[in-house]
């Protein structure tokens, strides 16, 4: 296969899963690793795709948001592995922040029963999977509710925050890295995970190794934010440990 063919085939895989392995592409085409690492930057330097640790994404995909649907058939073991060893961090938290998305709804459904918690969260799906718990008191933040990600934003679910003290808030992005922050393309959504920045006294992050190295168009916090960050074996352990030299610690499940 000529470069040129290998690389519409790789724009066109990214575009249709969301991003690429370099190992697997390296497999499927039959060729090295380094010549798909090659292919990845010719892509990116003519803008179609953006390089992250191990892979690429679409620039549309960097940009903006997938839907919640196409989030949960996307590295799912990866993610339930995230949640589990993020539960592992509650601690003695009594009051806990629950993030939109499917890293975080998958935190609410590996929660403890057997203790009192007070969870707040923005996503319809988490709060209608807790409420049924008789030991989990749900607060839903009000707000306009976006149907990509069935999580409500807007000066109402501000406000609520506005009033709140957190023990620990589990958050999740869009992107994250050493240089930008973490990072949403949805100006209200940073709005919500900004003010929760604020109010909680423990942060921590989930989200898969495809988040690093990508920014998106709005920065609600630093790394430096971070007491912890969960991520799975996927990101390079010398690129955790410079994430962890910003203040978090970094967890590879």
């Amino acid at each position: 296969m000529q470069a040129e063919a290998r690389q519409h085939r790789i724009l066109a895989c990214a575009r249709t899963e969301g991003g690429v392995d370099v190992g697997k592409l390296a497999g499927e085409l039959g060729v090295a690793p380094e010549t798909v690492r090659r292919d990845l930057r010719v892509l990116e330097r003519h803008g179609l795709i953006h390089r992250t640790h191990g892979g690429a994404y679409p620039v549309e995909t960097a940009r903006f948001e997938t839907t919640l649907a196409t989030r949960t058939t996307r590295r799912v073991p990866e993610k339930r592995r995230i949640a589990a060893a993020a539960v592992e961090l509650l601690g003695d938290a009594e009051t806990i922040f629950i993030d939109e998305g499917f890293t975080p709804q998958l935190i609410a459904e590996v929660l403890p029963t057997n203790r009192p918690l007070t969870v707040v969260t923005a996503s319809l799906p988490t709060a209608a999977a807790l409420a049924t718990a008789d030991s989990v008191t749900v607060l839903l933040l009000g707000g306009r509710v976006r149907g990509r990600t069935l999580a409500t934003v807007d000066h109402w679910a501000t406000r609520m925050l506005s009033g709140f003290v957190l023990d620990l808030a589990f958050i999740g992005a869009n992107g994250i890295s050493r240089e930008r922050g973490l990072t949403t393309p949805d100006p209200a959504v940073a709005d919500v995970k900004a003010r929760v920045v604020e109010v909680a006294h423990r942060r921590v992050f989930v989200g898969v190794h495809t988040k690093f190295g990508v920014s998106s168009f709005c920065r609600f916090a630093e790394v430096n934010d971070l007491e912890t960050i969960v991520t799975d074996t996927a990101l390079p352990a010398t690129e955790a440990h410079r994430y962890s030299l910003l203040g978090p610690q970094v967890i590879r499940v």
